[in-house]
């Protein structure tokens, strides 16, 4: 019994095997298959989406800086609720929740 006589033609054709084994190669195997390329786009999302983050926080703190510097008011604010400071004729309670 001959095994080869079973196996339709379409299988045989060394061609079509060799373009199944070069996708399979492609998309499990290689150091580019997809799903790497996938893990790869999440983690550039997250990425720059940390970085337009960070870059929002930068901006208000230059904000804040350039009020500090040119304003008394806000700096004699920002010490208050920053780092406790009072002055020497008031009482400082501290309420939290």
């Amino acid at each position: 019994m001959n095994l080869l006589s079973h196996i339709p033609a379409w299988m045989k054709n060394k061609y079509l095997l060799t373009g199944v084994v070069f996708l399979v190669w492609l998309l499990f195997f290689d150091d580019r298959d997809i799903l790497t390329n996938v893990q790869h786009r999440r983690e550039l999302k997250a990425l720059e989406a940390s970085r337009d983050h960070y870059n929002e926080l930068i901006k208000t703190t230059k904000t804040e800086l350039e009020q500090l510097q040119h304003n008394p008011a806000v700096l004699e604010k920002y010490a208050r609720e920053k780092y406790r400071m009072k002055k020497d004729n008031e009482d400082l309670f501290i309420v939290t929740n």
